[in-house]
């Protein structure tokens, strides 16, 4: 995914006459239009007349669709900003910062009110709020949330949500359907990509499946997985990795290595497999939109010819993760955790304007937000080429997206295997002629084991 310099986005703060005089009285004093947050909140008439107040501190990623940042730092935060009296701060970092970043800000008990991940962060979920009563009033406005996020953000064992998902990102495969044309075959399944690979390094048009400690190799391998009938844990929380069809599909994926890619996917960052896709060389990976986004906007040659496809099928299902997860987290030492919880019920209320603004990377977490169907009418309207190219992210969306940790849900010991990149070492031990199959599956067992066994000694799964 491309990555955008760090930017930080101040706005400035409006007197009461000036907001009175811009929006009238009616129109702030319940802030977004038809949100009513307010009472929800703090009880019956408590805040009839008055305003919520002071600064609201946002921290989040550098959005790989750069026209959602200029939208929700320009337009949301300041129109939002200006309806509730409150002065909101938004800080952009990388992405491969946000995790560190987030350890700093938990270990010092200070930071911003809220903050944003593309992961569920399960680990913090002593340092941060209960966030029931910002979905209670979400779902009392848009209907149930969707699965994706509930199993994303919720801890079955503790009761507690401890994030906000506002979105989730469709992970499709990209590919150029020109090169593949040579092949006589399409990514539709695992075994066609592993056929067709030979022929495409061949013709100088190698695969580009990462497998390296980054959060793409992450979600793609892991996807790749599922395919396979394999998971990092079951429907109760409980480690069930070491299998022959992990160790199946761990063999399978170094042979596609051998026969269709290079060495580079072992040192890739977020961004390496886009690059690799911009330079022309490569013919396929797993990545969200932004990796057409980008070569429509640069108006690259070969733009047209990149097709959006759900996973591949594997032989035994056809499943994948999300590509991010977005999960908002307010910290209980928050200075402003009213304006915080009212922000993102108002976010997720009208998330149609964060869909359109992302040019369709980013899905609501509540489905009521923008139903699949408008979704599905408004991609198709899409001018770019090959028409209605967007259209199947709705169906990748709703038919074959499962949150982090599925069949269970998000925890923190998934969390924690998560950003150790344990299931990428796993695939490159193997890849790189480092460890057999079976060995390396059982190494990363012992790893995983252990992680979970520390989180359930801890009770947070």
């Amino acid at each position: 995914m491309a990555d955008t310099d760090d930017v930080s986005a101040r706005h400035g703060r409006y007197d009461r006459r000036e907001l009175l005089r811009r929006a009238g009285v009616g129109a702030v004093s319940i802030g977004v239009a038809g949100s009513g947050f307010g009472h929800a909140f703090y009880g019956p008439l408590r805040f009839k007349g008055r305003w919520l107040k002071g600064d609201l501190s946002i921290i989040q990623w550098a959005h790989f669709v750069p026209a959602y940042d200029v939208w929700f730092d320009k337009t949301w935060c300041v129109n939002w900003g200006q309806k509730n009296d409150v002065q909101v701060k938004v800080d952009h970092i990388l992405n491969t910062l946000l995790p560190a970043r987030m350890a700093a800000e938990s270990a010092a008990g200070s930071g911003h009110d809220l903050f944003f991940n593309l992961s569920p962060p399960a680990q913090f979920e002593d340092r941060v709020i209960d966030h029931a009563e910002i979905v209670q009033e979400v779902t009392r406005k848009l209907g149930k949330i969707g699965i994706v996020a509930k199993g994303a953000t919720y801890n079955p064992r503790t009761k507690k949500w401890f994030a906000f998902s506002d979105n989730y990102v469709p992970d499709p495969v990209v590919w150029r359907h020109d090169i593949w044309n040579a092949t006589g075959l399409s990514p539709n399944t695992w075994d066609n990509v592993r056929k067709a690979a030979p022929k495409l390094k061949a013709s100088g048009h190698p695969l580009g499946i990462g497998q390296s400690a980054e959060l793409d190799s992450n979600m793609a391998l892991m996807s790749f997985l599922m395919c396979f009938g394999a998971y990092v844990q079951d429907a109760q929380h409980r480690v069930t990795i070491k299998n022959k069809r992990t160790v199946e599909a761990v063999k399978f994926m170094a042979d596609i290595y051998k026969k269709g890619e290079t060495d580079e996917i072992f040192g890739w960052d977020p961004s390496g497999n886009n690059n690799f896709l911009y330079s022309g060389r490569g013919s396929m990976i797993l990545n969200a939109i932004s990796a057409t986004r980008t070569p429509e906007d640069k108006k690259l040659p070969f733009a047209d010819q990149l097709y959006i496809s759900p996973i591949p099928r594997g032989p035994v299902t056809r499943r994948g993760f999300e590509h991010v997860m977005g999960c908002y987290t307010i910290w209980k030492f928050s200075p402003n955790k009213a304006a915080a919880k009212k922000f993102l019920a108002d976010l997720e209320i009208n998330y149609k304007q964060a869909f359109v603004a992302s040019k369709f990377y980013n899905f609501p977490s509540w489905p009521g937000a923008y139903p699949f169907s408008q979704i599905k009418k408004v991609a198709g309207q899409d001018p770019h080429k090959p028409h209605g190219k967007y259209q199947v992210l709705t169906v990748i969306a709703q038919k074959y997206t499962v949150n982090p940790g599925w069949p269970g849900h998000s925890n923190a010991a998934f969390d924690e295997m998560f950003n150790k990149f344990l299931i990428p070492k796993m695939f490159a031990q193997v890849s790189q002629g480092k460890m057999s199959a079976a060995d390396a599956v059982s190494a990363a067992n012992h790893d995983i084991s252990a992680i979970y066994s520390k989180w359930r000694k801890a009770g947070k799964i």
